[in-house]
C-alpha cells in the first residue's frame, strides 16, 4: 500500500474506532481510550488528529462527504416524492447512525454554507416538488418541512443505534411518519 493511501486507511480506522466508542461513552471516552481501540499508540493518533476536536471535525467532514455522495447517489429528482422520501431518510440514517457520536458530544462546526448547499438543497428540492405536486401539504413552508424532517431523522438516527433496531426499520419509521403527518392527506378538509 503506497503511503498515502495507507495514511488515508489508518486515518478512517481511527474515525470509525472513534465514532463507535464516542457513541458508547460519549464525552466520558478519552483520546487514549480512542487510541486503545484503534489499535494505535497515542503518539499515532495525535500525529493523526492533533486534538478531540480536530478529530470531531475530521469526523464530521467525513459524515458530511458520505452523506453528500449518498444523495447524490439516490438520485431523487428521478422519483416520485414518496420514493424521494424513503432514499433520503435511508441515506441520512446509513450515515447518521455511524456519526452518532457526533450528536452526543454536541459538535457541530461544519461549514453550515456548505452543508446548506450539499444536504439542505437536495431536501428543499424534493419539498418544493412535494408542494408542487400535491404530494406534501402546501399550508406548510419548506423550511416547516425540513425542520420536522430533520427532527425526525435525528429520532430515526438514534432508534437505528438502540438495539434490536435497525436502519432500515428505523428508515421506514421516519419516512411513514412523516408522510403521515406532512402528506396532503393530513391536511384534511379545507
Amino acid at each position: 500500500m503506497k503511503t498515502s493511501a495507507l495514511r488515508d486507511h489508518t486515518a478512517k480506522m481511527i474515525m470509525e474506532r472513534a465514532a463507535e466508542l464516542l457513541a458508547e461513552r460519549g464525552d466520558a471516552a478519552s483520546m487514549a481510550d480512542i487510541a486503545d481501540a484503534a489499535g494505535v499508540g497515542r503518539a499515532t493518533l495525535y500525529r493523526y488528529f492533533p486534538s478531540r476536536d480536530a478529530l470531531l471535525q475530521a469526523m464530521a467532514d467525513a459524515a458530511l462527504e458520505e452523506l453528500s455522495t449518498r444523495l447524490a447517489e439516490a438520485q431523487l429528482d428521478a422519483v416520485d416524492i414518496r420514493e424521494g422520501l424513503a432514499r433520503l431518510t435511508r441515506a441520512f440514517v446509513a450515515t447518521g447512525g455511524k456519526y452518532v457520536a457526533l450528536m452526543r458530544t454536541g459538535h457541530k462546526p461544519l461549514n453550515t454554507a456548505d452543508v446548506r448547499r450539499r444536504i439542505g438543497e437536495p431536501l428543499m428540492d424534493l419539498f418544493r416538488r412535494g408542494i408542487a405536486t400535491g404530494h406534501l401539504r402546501d399550508d406548510l413552508s419548506e423550511e416547516t418541512l425540513l425542520g420536522l424532517f430533520s427532527g425526525l431523522l435525528e429520532a430515526g438516527i438514534a432508534l437505528s443505534a438502540q438495539p434490536g433496531h435497525g436502519a432500515e426499520q428505523a428508515s421506514a419509521a421516519v419516512t411513514s411518519v412523516f408522510l403521515t403527518g406532512a402528506g396532503r392527506a393530513a391536511a384534511g378538509p379545507r
